[in-house]
């Protein structure tokens, strides 16, 4: 995805009770297992064949080339403990809110004789749960990564930079050049 998306799925993977298989045939019974059985759509989610599947099921197989190793880990951890994830998201879009670490550029759109030159700044704020529901629900939906920073600029903008409409009225911000972001249930 983007560096905000693949944020959102490393926060949610944090979430975690347990910690994912480890061996290649752990990893690949319970990719089996979760898609009904099926070894052929297990084959298919990561581009190899169906008796490949097949051998890491029987043992034949046991260490996978390291693209194979990285797609495998990455489809398991998607896919982990989906209820405690579900939970989490919940949790975070109800009540929690969701906290937001960024360093990036912000520009501003101000009213005339005020600033509004973009700058690298370092910010980290807690959001409220309305913008965690609007970032899940969009990430769900398959938006792009800009839509995804755009609700994060919004969001900044109402909490961080007008403070919840108590200041800077007719400020809009704009989220560019993002060094880093980081996102915490």
């Amino acid at each position: 995805m983007g560096i905000l998306g693949d944020s959102l799925d490393k926060a949610i993977a944090g979430t975690a009770t347990r910690p994912i298989p480890q061996s290649a045939g752990a990893q690949m019974r319970y990719l089996v297992k979760q898609n009904s059985g099926s070894t052929q759509a297990v084959a298919q989610l990561l581009g190899i064949s169906q008796r490949t599947v097949e051998r890491y099921l029987k043992g034949t197989l046991k260490r996978p080339r390291k693209d194979l190793a990285t797609r495998l880990s990455g489809e398991v951890r998607k896919k982990w403990q989906p209820r405690v994830r579900a939970r989490a998201k919940k949790k975070a879009a109800t009540a929690g809110g969701i906290t937001i670490e960024t360093r990036a550029r912000f520009g501003f759109t101000a009213a005339p004789g005020t600033t509004d030159d973009g700058r690298l700044r370092l910010i980290a704020q807690h959001l409220p749960p309305t913008y965690a529901a609007r970032l899940f629900t969009a990430q769900e939906q398959g938006a792009t990564e800009q839509q995804l920073q755009n609700i994060a600029a919004e969001a900044l903008q109402e909490v961080y930079f007008k403070d919840r409409g108590r200041r800077a009225a007719g400020l809009q911000v704009e989220l560019t050049d993002i060094d880093y972001i980081e996102l915490g249930l």
